[in-house]
């Protein structure tokens, strides 16, 4: 049996890297009927071809799906396309909410976006103790103390189109030539030139997760009271509320609305679209009524497939029924 990690998947085929030599695998069907869903990132187990076993994840992240990372570099825009402050944040809640560290990277510091938004974007995360790193993929800028950052880690790059992952990577190595594309004038935004993860190496020193830019990341797995805590400026208030649930919106007695003058607008403004999001995960949880029945159960400390409740009774009807026709036969 040979170890090694997922660096690219293509339809049902695995590509995977032992440190020496790269394989193309296919999965046990075993691994498919529990539904094991396979990340790149993945350490995994395999022989002739199949993936046997997949090794205990120390992190992962569902939106890009990615496994074992240290750190999220989160990639925006200074301009073209304009910095979006509510989908920054989204980045930064979603690390937060799998305990991964972040770095904020800010491409296309060459544009003329004025010193207002550098030191805006300064006040307000560099208080929370972010790293935060000015870049120019065009004109190299900020590239060595880039790839500083990136030295003798897996980071996964995530942010949205037109952001410049792609251009920024190719700096490191031009050899890659990965596709990049320009923003597109009339919709004011990028178009997706990564079309799938992929760990690219460099200089055998740092690993990074190349991944499609996503611009539907929604807060619609969690429910609202836990919102606050993917917000480190909005936490530091909610243990001085007067109520344990409190949302923080309109609430007597919130003292994050008591200290609004202490978290920047923007950040309080995204924290309540993401509370709307949560509120549509919740209400579709009452509707649903119950939780989703799991997959898989513990028999003698193996685990096997469990068998759907439907499945179950479907089987229970069939046993009756032949039952039935026994006894009618014996009449």
């Amino acid at each position: 049996m040979t170890e090694g990690q997922i660096y690219k998947i293509h339809s049902d085929f695995y590509y995977i890297d032992d440190g020496k030599h790269q394989h193309e695998c296919k999965v046990r069907e075993v691994l498919k009927k529990r539904k094991e869903k396979i990340l790149v990132g993945d350490f995994v187990e395999f022989s002739n071809g199949v993936i046997e076993a997949i090794i205990e994840r120390k992190n992962f992240l569902s939106r890009p799906s990615v496994a074992n990372i240290d750190q999220v570099i989160i990639v925006s825009a200074l301009k073209e396309p304009d910095l979006n402050l509510t989908q920054l944040n989204r980045y930064i809640a979603l690390a937060k909410y799998h305990n991964i560290d972040a770095i904020l990277c800010f491409n296309k510091s060459d544009l003329e976006c004025g010193k207002h938004t550098k030191d805006k974007i300064l006040d307000i995360y560099k208080p929370m103790g972010y790293e935060i790193i000015f870049t120019s993929a065009k004109e190299h800028k900020g590239i060595k103390e880039f790839k500083k950052l990136l030295n003798n880690k897996t980071s996964v790059l995530c942010g949205s189109s037109g952001a410049g992952k792609s251009s920024l990577i190719n700096t490191l190595d031009p050899k890659l030539n990965l596709r990049t594309k320009r923003v597109s004038e009339k919709i004011g935004r990028g178009t997706h030139t990564t079309r799938h993860c992929e760990i690219i190496k460099i200089d055998n020193s740092l690993k990074i997760l190349d991944t499609p830019g996503f611009s539907n990341v929604r807060f619609d797995f969690i429910l609202p009271e836990d919102i606050d805590l993917l917000f480190t400026d909005i936490a530091l208030f909610r243990n001085f509320c007067k109520y344990s649930n409190c949302l923080h919106q309109n609430e007597d007695g919130c003292a994050v609305l008591a200290n609004l003058d202490k978290i920047d607008i923007s950040r309080y403004e995204s924290y309540l679209t993401f509370i709307n999001e949560a509120n549509e995960f919740k209400n579709k949880l009452k509707q649903e009524g119950a939780k989703t029945e799991q997959t898989k159960k513990m028999v003698n400390k193996k685990e096997i497939v469990k068998i759907s409740s439907k499945k179950r009774q479907l089987a229970r009807n069939n046993l009756k029924q032949l039952l039935y026709k026994e006894l009618e036969n014996d009449e």
